[in-house]
């Protein structure tokens, strides 16, 4: 056989090898082209706890400041805010659209502004936000929470009453078994809070402006794996509930629909839509979720 001869052979040989190399990058697996999400930065920022200590218990949240209403005694708003009661800290999640009516409510449900420790702002949005300078009038040492993006008019005014800011970009723990998930979004960016308790996550959302399925994905993520050495199954892998604005007001029926089967796909047990998520969101959450659908408002008080 001449040279020749041996030499095209070669290049065929090498021009196939080519070619299925480029198929085979073409075909690979979803799972192996995108990164393994627990090995990703971001996820190792949430520590595995290396103590068998017991999830949290005896926890209460409280609706202060909502457009939808539970207690009649108490004033409504279009806005949204919540207190955690979690061992011997209380975390105002928002604060409302304004201060006189945020402050009434709580006067009402003997909560002092005082014994405030944490304020988590979920995104800028006056009705989310406007009631935090009455907050800081009546109690300067705080430490708020906001997002990264926020402007820095805001963070003087917590400053100029004495308080203190911590900007939130990715995920982060914030006290023992309770987490940001991290600014989330593009246009609107938006932090949400969740909790590890004994019964599962439970997902604290402003407006959802994100998406509610991706911040529930996102809080998912988050707890791929347990946080407890002891634990074989990890009760931070499922949600048992998911509180708060859905922001779903606008979306149609069809919409909708697909928005409460994903929740049960990704295993949500409780769900207390409340500010923007709409009367037909709820309505629809509640004809799916029956006994485990919480009517949520201002005034509503549920124990974990």
């Amino acid at each position: 056989m001449s040279k020749i001869v041996i030499l095209i052979l070669i290049i065929l040989i090498s021009g196939l090898g080519f070619c299925f190399l480029f198929k085979e990058k073409e075909t690979l697996p979803e799972f192996l082209e995108k990164p393994i999400i627990n090995q990703t930065k971001e996820i190792k920022e949430i520590p595995e706890k290396e103590t068998a200590l017991p999830y949290k218990e005896g926890i209460s949240i409280i609706t202060i400041y909502d457009n939808y209403q539970v207690d009649s005694q108490l004033k409504t708003g279009w806005g949204f805010s919540c207190l955690i009661k979690i061992d011997d800290k209380n975390i105002l999640f928002d604060t409302g659209a304004d201060s006189p009516t945020l402050l009434f409510n709580m006067e009402k449900m003997e909560i002092n502004p005082k014994e405030i420790d944490l304020i988590v702002l979920s995104h800028i949005h006056g009705d989310h936000i406007d009631g935090l300078e009455g907050i800081l009038e009546k109690n300067g040492n705080v430490t708020v929470y906001i997002p990264a993006s926020f402007p820095n008019s805001l963070r003087e005014k917590i400053k100029s009453y004495g308080g203190k800011y911590i900007n939130v970009s990715k995920s982060m723990e914030i006290l023992e078994d309770v987490y940001s998930t991290g600014e989330l979004g593009t246009w609107i960016k938006e932090q949400s809070l969740i909790i590890n308790t004994n019964k599962g996550l439970v997902i604290i959302t402003g407006c959802a402006h994100p998406g509610v399925v991706n911040i529930v994905e996102k809080a998912k993520e988050m707890f791929l794996y347990p946080v407890r050495n002891n634990t074989s199954n990890g009760a931070g892998k499922n949600i048992y509930l998911v509180l708060g604005g859905f922001h779903l007001s606008g979306a149609n029926n069809s919409e909708l629909k697909e928005i409460v089967e994903d929740f049960r796909k990704i295993g949500v047990q409780k769900v207390a839509p409340c500010h923007c998520s709409g009367d037909r969101c709820r309505e629809l959450f509640k004809q799916e979720y029956q006994d485990d659908f919480i009517e949520n408002g201002v005034g509503k008080i549920i124990e974990i």
